[in-house]
């Protein structure tokens, strides 16, 4: 089976949404870091989104983290964020 994990655009990170997922019992969880340039626009160049991992039934706060790593809140990012998580499940 193929390893294909979901991850939502880069304007959902941009938003300052975290993001949380899984595929069977490989769990990660992603926190942007956003910095503003403006009141209205986000410094994308000093933005940047945590990625943590683990395996198991237990939920983020109760589990021993396994990887953490952190991308730039581009869409170069997002992709290296992707390609990291599927190589780690």
């Amino acid at each position: 089976m193929e390893k294909d994990i979901f991850l939502p655009t880069l304007h959902w990170f941009a938003m300052t949404n975290t993001f949380s997922g899984s595929w069977g019992e490989f769990r990660f969880m992603a926190k942007p870091n956003v910095i503003m340039a403006t009141p209205k626009e986000v410094d994308f160049d000093q933005s940047t989104i945590d990625c943590e991992f683990w395996h198991g039934k237990l939920c983020y706060e109760l589990s021993e983290m396994e990887g953490k790593e952190t991308f730039p809140l581009t869409e170069e990012g997002r992709l290296a964020m992707k390609a990291w998580l599927e190589e780690h499940i």
